[in-house]
């Protein structure tokens, strides 16, 4: 099937815990220091909606088999490739459909580029990180009788904003099906609470909008330079929020910015939580109010 492109913007917040811990340091949580900003890969996204899937029965080209990694090689050899390996790991993996793969099979490779991609996600807000000690009671050794003590790192507050596209005309090549994109909507909007894990109990998702343009051509910019936070008047710093109700998050110029490209969207998918206070010049809106000059369709 033809299918367009879209914009996505992405909104979800991360409070006391750790959204994309490094493993090069220490698995604090990843972060621009010189900025003071909060950053999530977008491997950690895609791992959030595989997750989703893989918890709604779909088979995935990237997953464990009997609880064990496997080998790109391992993994293709589960299906019936009838001679176009590249084809059958299509129709069979969701996940490459969305996300594309690398396929590796003894004289026979392939690179797949998927429709759907994301930048880096990054907070909107300056982010404080707390460290705690925490103890284990498993000793390391059997010499050891105390335990382990190591470094437990999250982040005070922080609102991670991610963009992402659908290329169309990658979607054909890929044989992306609009219930696959459905799969994906629900996931943004789902996967996060639901997958939740000690780390990273704490995240909410806070606004998802796809943007479904008219044709396969048209672009739309990084929707993030068009929103910024603003502080409630009890916070003294920015730096201080630690929680939702504690600003507001301003999108006039999102608004003014997508109704100069109505011409061009066909179709507005979304998703806000009611405790997310978006505002144009202060005034409290809502999505429907903003965007009411375009077809809606509420997720």
């Amino acid at each position: 099937m033809i299918m367009n492109n879209s914009a996505i913007l992405y909104l979800y917040d991360a409070k006391l815990c750790n959204p994309n811990g490094d493993p090069d340091e220490e698995n604090r949580p990843r972060m621009d220091y010189e900025r003071e900003i909060n950053l999530v890969s977008d491997l950690r996204l895609k791992r959030y909606i595989r997750d989703y899937l893989l918890q709604k029965g779909y088979e995935l080209y990237v997953q464990k088999v009997d609880n064990a990694s496997v080998t790109s090689e391992q993994r293709i050899s589960s299906i019936d490739d009838k001679g176009d390996i590249a084809k059958a790991a299509k129709e069979a993996f969701i996940d490459i459909r969305l996300f594309g793969a690398t396929i590796t099979k003894k004289n026979d490779n392939h690179s797949i580029t998927g429709a759907v991609q994301f930048n880096w996600g990054y907070s909107l807000n300056p982010v404080k990180l707390l460290e705690s000690s925490i103890t284990s009671h498993f000793s390391t050794d059997a010499k050891n009788l105390q335990g382990t003590i190591g470094k437990d790192y999250r982040v005070q507050y922080s609102l991670i904003a991610f963009s992402g596209i659908v290329s169309g005309k990658r979607a054909e090549e890929t044989g992306l099906k609009k219930e696959d994109l459905d799969l994906m909507d629900e996931a943004m909007v789902k996967a996060i609470p639901l997958l939740a894990t000690r780390s990273k109990i704490g995240q909410e998702p806070r606004l998802y909008m796809r943007f479904e343009l008219k044709d396969s051509e048209t672009v739309l910019k990084d929707l993030r330079n068009y929103i910024e936070i603003r502080k409630g008047e009890e916070i003294d710093d920015i730096r201080d929020i630690r929680s939702i109700s504690e600003y507001s998050l301003e999108i006039g110029a999102l608004a003014d910015y997508i109704n100069s490209q109505a011409s061009k969207i066909k179709n507005v998918l979304y998703f806000y939580d009611n405790d997310l206070n978006i505002t144009i010049g202060g005034e409290r809106k809502s999505v429907e109010g903003i965007f009411s000059g375009l077809p809606l369709t509420r997720l």
